[in-house]
């Protein structure tokens, strides 16, 4: 199938358009988001040139899948599924902070502490950890959201003191963060999988609070197998991974990080095919299901377009 990198709909009461670096996500008079996940990926903040066959559906489905699985939990933005690419959900306001929350010092929080940096977001981490090594208990690292460019750390204190969350709904965001997380942990186990760190965004609407966009999907988590977890700790391993560090794993290799005057290194179709194929994997190791393809029609973007209509007309 051809990658979906673009779309271009105008959909019955559409009021606006928002490009993301993956998404594209369609006003509707103001009350209902449709979001399409295309089949852009990024890494390091940056768009990379091609597109990746599946992507958006493997992200689509495991965010409406887990979104569904933690609707006890808090309410979430999901209407329906309309299409295996796209979601049709409540438009929220959002919050302008990412809630990150790490079960173990991994990526980020690692190459942080690896520099010598002791407090991450205001958070005290202990002497003398490892990498991959479990936090006592998980630590909520939030991040600014920047509309462009990178997303900054910020600590509780900060972010009520500058007046972007309030206290009352921040310390919501906090418990609700930690069931979620907690959820996913446990649901990744009965996969034979740790759920490392992750990230979440809410919303408000009329007053409540919202859980919106993805979740738990390889491109806002990480995984690692549980089995041998232990034994590659021990020995100071990498761990085996289900998240999409495998693709900045070989931009890095390639002498990419993001940085300017770097050049993105050629995707070729052998490594697009590849980066499709891992992601299919992790669909299917994350939610136990066989991941199947949707129908490869002559036009995947009049497919999308009608289902979605369809779905927008019955909301009326």
């Amino acid at each position: 199938m051809k990658a979906i990198t673009t779309t271009d709909f105008s959909f019955p009461g559409q009021t606006g358009k928002y490009v993301g670096k993956v998404r594209d996500v369609y006003d509707i008079n103001d009350e209902y988001l449709v979001m399409i996940v295309t089949d852009r990926i990024s890494a390091f903040d940056v768009v990379l040139p091609e597109g990746i066959p599946y992507k958006g559906q493997v992200l689509n489905q495991i965010a409406s899948k887990f979104l569904d699985a933690t609707a006890d939990i808090l309410p979430n933005w999901k209407i329906s599924e309309a299409d295996p690419m796209a979601t049709v959900g409540h438009k929220c306001e959002p919050f302008k902070v990412e809630m990150v929350i790490r079960g173990y010092l991994s990526g980020h929080a690692w190459r942080e502490y690896k520099a010598g940096k002791r407090t991450l977001c205001g958070i005290s981490l202990p002497e003398g950890m490892v990498e991959n090594q479990k936090f006592p208990e998980p630590v909520i690292t939030p991040t600014t959201k920047a509309a462009e460019g990178h997303d900054e750390d910020i600590s509780k204190e900060e972010i009520i003191a500058s007046g972007l969350v309030s206290r009352e709904d921040y310390e919501q965001l906090e418990k609700y963060t930690r069931a979620i997380f907690k959820r996913g942990t446990e649901i990744a186990a009965k996969m034979g999988l740790i759920l490392v760190d992750t990230k979440y965004e809410f919303g408000k609407k009329n007053g409540k609070i919202y859980l919106m966009d993805e979740i738990h999907t390889p491109d806002s988590s990480r995984y690692f197998y549980a089995d041998g977890y232990e034994e590659r700790l021990a020995k100071g391993e990498k761990q085996k991974q289900l998240s999409k560090e495998f693709v900045r794993e070989w931009l890095m290799a390639n002498g990419f990080q993001g940085k300017e005057g770097q050049k993105v290194p050629e995707m070729t179709p052998e490594i697009v095919s590849s980066i499709t194929d891992r992601y299919i994997e992790l669909y299917e190791h994350i939610t136990g299901d066989r991941f199947v393809k949707a129908e490869d029609t002559e036009d995947v973007l009049a497919r999308i377009g009608k289902n979605v209509t369809d779905c927008l007309s019955g909301l009326e």
